[in-house]
């Protein structure tokens, strides 16, 4: 096991459903539906992403270390990057409009981190 991916799951798993509520029951007096429908995209993803992360710490012993520990470590990236970004253009979009261009760059970094966990599954140690 590896205790700091674990440990950053659990924090993220938390922070995931109290967006969620946040987003459910008090944003939708300040935004329009479609703005909605985008923060809810980043905590759906930063959720799966948790569940990724878990994986990732569970089975840090079983693969290569270093593939999963790449994993991890994209998989957290990519939580801040693509759905932090999402969350920034909903509540600041005046402030933030920029953070859209690297809102992708995110999503590649999710995508890099089940590679780098495919690589860790089939490589032996």
């Amino acid at each position: 096991m590896h205790r700091p991916f674990l440990k950053t799951a659990a924090l993220t798993g938390a922070l995931s459903v109290a967006l969620g509520a946040f987003a459910a029951h008090g944003l939708k007096q300040f935004l329009p539906p479609a703005a909605i429908q985008v923060f809810e995209t980043g905590v759906r993803y930063q959720f799966y992403h948790v569940f990724a992360l878990l994986a990732v710490g569970i089975l840090y012993q079983q693969g290569t270390a270093r593939w999963l520990r790449w994993s991890g470590n994209l998989f957290i990236s990519g939580m801040i990057v693509f759905s932090g970004s999402l969350y920034l253009l909903c509540l600041l979009p005046a402030r933030f409009s920029w953070v859209g261009a690297i809102t992708p760059l995110g999503g590649v970094a999710l995508i890099a981190g089940w590679v780098c966990m495919l690589l860790a599954f089939t490589q032996r140690r």
